[in-house]
């Protein structure tokens, strides 16, 4: 889910339902979509459609090409990189905002996602763990825009995460996020800070490996 539930629109229940089928994998790059078919499916009228389509697009998950229509985007190892480098810097921006207000129970709650995505059955489970703990020592920076481009590109991400998963699983324990938080705890600000741009940026170095973000 690349945008927050708060958007009860039409437009944005459709966009979200869509954005979960391409990340998950159900829709593969160049896929057409359809605005009749999911005007019918969702019981819509095509204007809905179309500005789902049209947020899509602003994401990265869609492409309009010109008679061809929308489908879904592809991606290469150029564009895995690009999205790495984009979430450290932004997620390094966030995290330097949030960390005056990162109270012992937000850091708590932290330690708990982490904990649930070591402990994760599938990497459709610890991808939600991995994104809450992202999201939850970002958050109180108070930047919407900043967090709403950042839930965006961790969205590219898990997109590159499930296309990049083939059939074994194990959930990683992630020495990462405990540093991250170990940081936090004690007031290490700039340590905190160059951990997880280097944590982010890890994702896509070795193709068909299973990427963490």
């Amino acid at each position: 889910m690349t945008k927050r539930s708060t958007d009860t629109t039409v437009a944005g229940r459709i966009t979200r339902a869509l954005a979960e089928r391409i990340i998950s994998g159900e829709f593969a790059p160049g896929m057409k979509l359809r605005q009749d078919h999911f005007a019918e499916e969702f019981g819509a009228s095509h204007v809905p459609v179309r500005e789902a389509f049209r947020r899509l697009e602003a994401q990265g998950l869609a492409v309009s090409e010109p008679r061809r229509g929308v489908r879904v985007a592809s991606f290469d190892v150029a564009e895995v990189r690009e999205v790495a480098e984009m979430r450290a810097s932004l997620e390094v921006l966030a995290l330097r905002h949030a960390a005056p207000h990162l109270t012992p129970e937000i850091l708590d709650a932290a330690e708990d996602h982490n904990r649930a995505g070591e402990n994760a059955a599938d990497v459709h489970a610890w991808e939600q763990a991995n994104k809450a703990f992202h999201r939850v020592i970002l958050e109180p920076c108070g930047m919407p825009r900043l967090l709403a481009t950042i839930d965006d590109l961790h969205a590219a991400s898990a997109r590159f995460l499930f296309s990049g998963f083939r059939m074994e699983w194990e959930a990683p324990t992630d020495q990462d996020h405990r540093a991250i938080l170990a940081a936090l705890r004690s007031n290490q600000i700039d340590v905190a800070a160059a951990t997880l741009a280097r944590h982010v940026k890890w994702i896509g170095n070795k193709p068909g490996k299973m990427v963490r973000s």
